[in-house]
């Protein structure tokens, strides 16, 4: 049958009696490597059947003993990772509403989901802009999830309140660049514009530079002052 299969493989494929060798003496550890990944597979079920067993008698021992449980008694999971913790408003009447534009970042950490890291980043990102016009701005703050906007206002009210402008015709491309709102490459042509056809009297004179869309010199039109 040996010589049967070098037959072949020198017929077909052009091994050497040494290459027929050599690819016989792979083909075990080749039907290994391509059936791991299922003999793994197998193993990974049997372990975590094994583990659910263990875990369904630890809560019904626990349970029988009347012992009544507000977590998994596993440290590896715990049921309030997948379950979405909604702030009862109720238990701070006592708090005074104030706009969200005065909080600082240890007032914000009283929202459920915020800690330091996330609230120094909205009170940066607040001062980076010159302060909130609307309250949609605070979608922009980077890694700030939708439900916890929802929850900031269950404890913020919403003012607008821009507390520093941009002098639009008195201002180097540098220090406009440093507005989120505003790349080097927009605040380059902005300038350029008002060299060529003077300062700008208001936002629409904007208008005039055609590469910019409407809805962005909307949106920066608050914070520019003529």
């Amino acid at each position: 049958m040996k010589r049967n299969i070098f037959f072949w493989l020198k017929s077909y494929l052009g091994f050497s009696n040494k290459e027929s060798r050599g690819f016989l003496f792979l083909i075990p550890f080749l039907s290994l490597l391509i059936l791991f990944p299922s003999i793994y597979q197998i193993f990974k079920v049997k372990e975590a059947k094994e583990y659910q067993i263990t875990y369904l008698k630890k809560l019904d021992s626990l349970r029988n003993s009347k012992v009544e449980l507000k977590a998994s008694p596993n440290l590896v999971f715990n049921p309030e990772d997948t379950v979405k913790i909604k702030s009862d408003t109720k238990k701070f009447d006592n708090l005074k509403r104030i706009s969200l534009n005065d909080a600082d970042s240890v007032t914000l950490q009283i929202v459920p989901g915020i800690g330091p890291s996330i609230a120094g980043r909205i009170i940066k990102y607040k001062n980076q802009l010159g302060g909130f016009h609307d309250s949609s701005q605070l979608g922009e703050v980077f890694g700030l999830k939708p439900e916890i906007v929802d929850a900031i206002w269950e404890y913020f009210d919403f003012e607008p309140l821009i507390f520093r402008k941009i002098e639009i015709n008195n201002i180097e491309i540098s220090d406009l660049a440093k507005h989120p709102y505003f790349s080097y490459s927009e605040a380059k042509v902005i300038l350029a514009y008002k060299n060529q056809h003077g300062d700008y009297k208001s936002v629409d004179d904007l208008k005039g530079i055609i590469i910019f869309k409407p809805e962005w010199i909307h949106k920066i039109g608050p914070y520019l002052t003529f």
